[in-house]
């Protein structure tokens, strides 16, 4: 049975293209990029280009680029330099005594950045989250009046990797940069779908992550504004102008360059052809019952759809349809292993029982209109068997999909 991928957002299949990039570095070529020997420096060459051809991506700087393991680490480490330096400045302020400083994060970030600042809540910074209007997209002006004289770190991602809305982060950066508060923006999920200039967005950090756009798991990249205080929570070394001790992970980084020139070279077309599945895959969902597209009307990620089919549990339909030949998740690939209402569909005040029976497809250039279609064939059946072994689960509408 041949089987269809259609989770992008969780990762995408290594294009054979990065892959032949990648590949002398898996064998013959295998300097370290510190040494100073003809091995080493070939090492570094190859790093250094791969710098570049990410900060081109960007519209960057190739100094502004810091290479790490994952988007994780790199949403991580900003979050912690933060804390750090409000640690060492020894700065206290808010109505509790004790408290140091103050975040700002939207309610629908990235586990990595969720979870991080609620570390740093713990050892005694105060957060301030802003959850999305019931388009998913977070309001400039929510953000502004979240904002305090000791507002240290304002986080707002570019695309979010459920819902796939995009939020208005150069509009949040305008805010904050005249008040001289940084901006850290998770584009992990928009680079390689979407153009993203960071110079144009106007924020101080920003994060992606290969194995989104074609490029291998392991490889990652924070842009550090021309400017912006940072420094590595990785120590040890002078790699990365001594903002991320570790030896490169030289074929990963390799893959990211390669990947970073393709996405470059074919963004516009690739955009294109991402929507293009997606909107027939939403304009087929007409012939399944009581689908409910979710912030269908909101600016979107060309290739992401979040799907609620009222009295099916989400689960449940996942795991008929990796049965017959397709898989999807029921949201982030880093939330998954526990059968719980998404956060950031309940954020977005998307009911409970609704967020529970809510799949995510998220589509690849490699996808085809005939694969759109026999998935909805199967969604069609799949979602008719579970309801009839649940009569009386569902929620009478008028059939068709709809818009949320």
């Amino acid at each position: 049975m041949a089987r269809v991928y259609l989770d992008h957002n969780a990762t995408s299949p290594l294009d054979p293209r990065v892959r032949e990039a990648m590949l002398p570095w898996l064998g013959e070529s295998f300097g370290n990029p510190s040494s100073v020997h003809a091995f080493g420096q070939a090492a570094r060459s190859a790093v250094e280009e791969a710098r570049e051809r990410v900060a081109a991506l960007l519209g960057a700087a190739p100094l502004e680029i810091v290479f790490t393991a994952s988007g994780t680490e790199a949403n991580n480490a900003v979050l912690a330099d933060v804390a750090r330096r409000c640690r060492e400045s020894g700065r206290e302020s808010g109505p509790e005594s004790g408290r140091c400083g103050h975040l700002v994060l939207s309610g629908i970030e990235h586990p990595s950045i969720r979870e991080a600042a609620a570390r740093l809540e713990r050892s005694g910074l105060a957060v301030t989250r802003v959850a999305p209007a019931a388009d998913g997209v977070v309001s400039p002006a929510a953000v502004e009046a979240a904002l305090r004289p000791d507002t240290l770190l304002v986080c707002l991602m570019l695309a979010n990797n459920e819902l796939g809305t995009l939020q208005p982060v150069a509009r949040v950066a305008a805010l904050c940069r005249g008040r001289g508060i940084p901006v850290l923006s998770d584009a992990v999920q928009a680079v390689g779908k979407i153009a993203v200039d960071a110079g144009e967005l106007g924020v101080d950090y920003l994060t992606l992550g290969a194995h989104k756009f074609g490029g291998p798991l392991g490889a990652a990249a924070l842009w550090i504004r021309k400017g912006a205080p940072f420094e590595g929570f990785l120590v040890g070394g002078g790699q990365e102008r001594r903002r991320r001790a570790s030896t490169e992970n030289v074929p990963a980084i390799v893959g990211l360059g390669a990947a970073a020139a393709l996405a470059q070279g074919e963004g516009g077309e690739r955009t294109a052809r991402l929507a293009a599945l997606r909107d027939r895959f939403e304009a087929g969902l007409a012939a399944v019952p009581d689908a409910v597209v979710h912030c269908a009307a909101s600016p979107r990620l060309p290739n992401t759809s979040n799907v609620a089919f009222p009295g099916v549990e989400g689960e449940s339909l996942l795991i008929r349809l990796d049965l017959a030949g397709f898989a999807v998740s029921t949201g982030s690939a880093c939330s998954s292993g526990a059968v719980e209402p998404s956060r950031t569909l309940l954020a977005a005040g998307i009911p409970a029982a609704e967020a529970l029976s809510s799949i995510r497809v998220s589509f690849g250039p490699e996808n085809s209109a005939r694969e759109v279609d026999g998935f909805l064939a199967a969604l069609s059946r799949e979602t008719a068997a579970l309801r009839r072994v649940a009569p009386g689960s569902r929620t009478p509408r008028a059939a068709g999909a709809r818009a949320r």
